[in-house]
């Protein structure tokens, strides 16, 4: 059974902070709270942004621990 549980709670601004920062960078526009009118394409597009983000992020830290 699927659930939205955050594991680690204090962690919800920063998680927050780096969805508009995704949703930014594809240009799209959303508010503080509910964002129940995203298409579905623009909810994937920030979703898919974040993906990539934290797939670069982790790629740079197994460079800089391969050194």
């Amino acid at each position: 059974m699927a659930s939205n549980k955050k594991l680690v709670p204090e962690a919800k601004e920063a998680l927050n902070q780096f969805k508009m920062q995704a949703a930014n960078e594809v240009g799209v526009n959303l508010n503080q709270g509910y964002n129940g009118d995203l298409t579905a394409r623009q909810a994937g597009s920030i979703g898919g942004q974040m993906v990539k983000k934290m797939v670069e992020s982790y790629e740079n830290s197994i460079k800089g621990s391969a050194k």
